[in-house]
């Protein structure tokens, strides 16, 4: 008979969880802060005029992203672009089988398909203020005439750098810093939530 499998991995913010419950505000101007640990990230470089990017598409369902910003999504993929030759596959499938997938889709054509899925964490900021929550540390223009739902783009929030992706127009922002640094980004942003427990200051 076979043993149990036994899942050992401890997120990099468990330590927090609480916390960033604690910390959510409700109401008009309400924001939450959630961790989503463990999400398929699968680092992918490739051509994108060469047949392996097709072979690629394929697979995902989806095509690559051609410019900086966007994202494609199919089934359980969505695809950010990270550099004209370079794109992150978040996937809710299983991180070694979306590798095996991509790397036999690649074949041998110039390329390279790494599961970094241990490289970051994903944090969800969603609510009324969750935009000017990420105003006060973000260089980027956030208005939704300039970053609107399916974007992503590499930026930094506060000190620490990040893939931001904003998901709905909720808002709902995915945050994805490395994980050595996911700690500070969190107590970061509950401190930037605080204020929104209070009465708008007129």
């Amino acid at each position: 008979m076979a043993e149990p499998t036994i899942d050992a991995r401890v997120s990099p913010l468990a330590h927090l969880e609480e916390r960033m419950r604690a910390a959510a505000v409700t109401g008009a101007r309400g924001v939450t802060l959630t961790e989503r640990p463990f999400l398929t990230m699968v680092d992918l470089r490739v051509d994108p005029a060469s047949e392996a990017a097709d072979r690629i598409a394929k697979a995902l369902g989806a095509p690559l992203p051609g410019r900086c910003g966007q994202t494609t999504s199919s089934g359980p993929h969505t695809v950010l672009w990270l550099g004209p030759d370079e794109w992150l596959v978040l996937s809710q499938a299983e991180a070694a089988a979306v590798t095996a997938e991509l790397g036999e889709a690649l074949g041998g054509d110039p390329g390279s398909v790494v599961d970094v899925s241990a490289n970051r964490t994903t944090l969800e900021l969603s609510g009324p203020a969750a935009r000017q929550v990420l105003e006060k540390g973000c260089p980027l223009d956030l208005h939704p005439r300039s970053f609107a739902p399916g974007q992503a783009v590499s930026t930094t929030v506060g000190p620490i750098a990040v893939l931001l992706w904003q998901v709905d127009d909720g808002p709902t922002y995915r945050l994805f810093p490395r994980s050595s640094f996911a700690d500070y980004l969190a107590r970061w942003l509950i401190d930037a939530m605080s204020e929104y427990r209070g009465p708008e200051v007129p």
